[in-house]
């Protein structure tokens, strides 16, 4: 890493702490913070995988273990993530920690997949569940779920440039209704009179199905790690984005163990397992057939929920690679009276409506977005871990004012987790055709960086 880019950022970071025009400031309360960081996270997907868990898991006893496991796991790596955001704040997240661990080239191939393939395919990857719920109720044709993505993904867009104290407050109040809304089911579950209770069949598959029933359980409760990202702009200092951490994964490990407890007392484990929809299910045994449409509203605002954080972040991260290099500066304007890149939320628009085309296009758009994204969002979030192992010992001056307990211990255990999941998501994507067009996008970038270079020798 060049001296040039610790001026630079140390400069930044400096101007941030002043509040400055043009860098960010800090302007979300912990409590706005966390909402981002839950909105993210409780998405449509608690609504889908507590079946396919169930299934695998073969037993009531390891399926609950597995969710009690998942929000352990994600504390793990929230304390590890935490150690990062606190030394080094930026609104950058992951691209500054492997800037510093790895240097420009490894960051900029990151905020390349970040820009093209993560946050943009998660953002599609919602659109397409909204679309889908929303299709559901009132249909626009052959590409209705594509239409309504395209749709919300340009009206957030217009949200978040007007800026980030209007799009925190409507996140605030999507992530209430959000959260509300997978309690309502809970606690609708927990109304119902007990399932008759069947003999489980007992998994043959042993400890490989329960690793399994963990890849769903923990792709579940990805995206806390979006904190980071904010992390600059969190009143309060470090004790603040701690705070923002550990709180974010105390509230969504709760909802989701009353969610997966309340829909097994309602359904039994064997209808659960058995279960295609089972906020439907549920719902409709305690209100009858208008409960169908109103958990399909549900699953609506958290999948808008899930897009509007999602853009909230990975704006930010447009705004943090185009400091570092000279091509790319149109997206590091930051606007100081809005508190928003505003160039970089433009540019993740008009990337995340192409993934959309693309996905219209495929017999499947959600699940062609979720081919898209996992294999690449697993491999950098593993080198995210590994790198405060590498900070630690090539930056140990630096000043940190909050250390991951039981290190290297805790750090370990997170590397282990995101490797396993990053080997579970290539199997899984193996034969589909989202995976390469996922590596098409990364060999485009590590043509992008040697323009680049190629640019920058013709200049000198």
């Amino acid at each position: 890493m060049s001296s040039t880019f610790d001026r630079e950022r140390a400069a930044q970071e400096v101007a941030s702490s002043w509040g400055a025009a043009g860098v960010p400031t800090p302007t979300l309360s912990v409590f706005d913070a966390t909402m981002i960081t839950v909105g993210i996270v409780i998405g449509a997907g608690i609504f889908e995988t507590p079946s396919l868990v169930a299934g695998i898991a073969g037993s009531p006893t390891a399926m609950m273990a597995a969710w009690v496991l998942g929000g352990v796991l994600s504390l793990i790596g929230a304390l590890t993530y935490a150690e990062l955001a606190t030394a080094y704040p930026s609104a950058g997240g992951d691209y500054t920690f492997l800037t510093r661990a790895y240097g420009k080239q490894v960051s900029f191939l990151f905020a390349w997949a970040r820009s093209t393939v993560i946050c943009t395919g998660s953002i599609a990857l919602l659109g397409f569940i909204l679309g889908d719920y929303l299709s559901r109720l009132h249909n626009l044709g052959a590409y209705s779920s594509a239409i309504y993505a395209a749709t919300a993904v340009i009206v957030l867009t217009l949200i978040n440039l007007v800026g980030l104290r209007s799009s925190s407050r409507m996140q605030n109040a999507l992530t209430l209704l959000e959260i509300t809304g997978v309690l309502v089911v809970a606690v609708a579950g927990m109304t119902l009179e007990p399932a008759p209770v069947a003999a489980a069949a007992s998994s043959s598959e042993g400890e490989g199905a329960f690793g399994l029933a963990m890849v769903f359980v923990l792709l579940t409760f990805g995206g806390w790690n979006e904190a980071a990202y904010v992390s600059a702009e969190v009143r309060g200092g470090h004790r603040a984005v701690v705070r923002t951490l550990v709180i974010s994964i105390g509230v969504i490990t709760f909802a989701y163990l009353i969610f997966v407890g309340g829909v097994l007392h309602g359904l039994g484990f064997e209808q659960l397992k058995a279960s295609r929809a089972i906020g439907v299910d549920v719902i409709e045994r305690a209100l009858g057939p208008i409960g169908g449409q109103l958990i399909g509203v549900a699953v609506a605002v958290a999948a808008l929920t899930s897009m509007n954080s999602t853009m909230l972040v990975g704006a930010r991260s447009n705004y943090s690679v185009a400091q570092d290099w000279q091509a790319l500066r149109f997206m590091g304007r930051w606007q100081g009276e809005r508190h928003a890149p505003v160039v970089g939320f433009i540019v993740q628009a008009a990337i995340a409506l192409a993934l959309i085309a693309f996905g219209a296009l495929e017999k499947d758009g959600f699940a062609t977005m979720v081919e898209f994204t996992a294999p690449v969002f697993w491999f950098f979030f593993m080198l995210s871990g590994i790198a405060l192992l590498v900070l630690r010992r090539r930056d140990p001056q630096r000043p940190r004012p909050f250390r991951v307990p039981w290190y290297p211990v805790l750090p370990l255990i997170f590397v282990a987790m995101c490797a396993y999941l990053l080997y579970s998501s290539i199997t899984y994507a193996q034969s589909q055709n989202a995976s390469y067009v996922a590596l098409a996008v990364m060999i485009s970038g590590a043509v992008v960086l040697l323009a680049m270079h190629l640019r920058d020798l013709k200049g000198s």
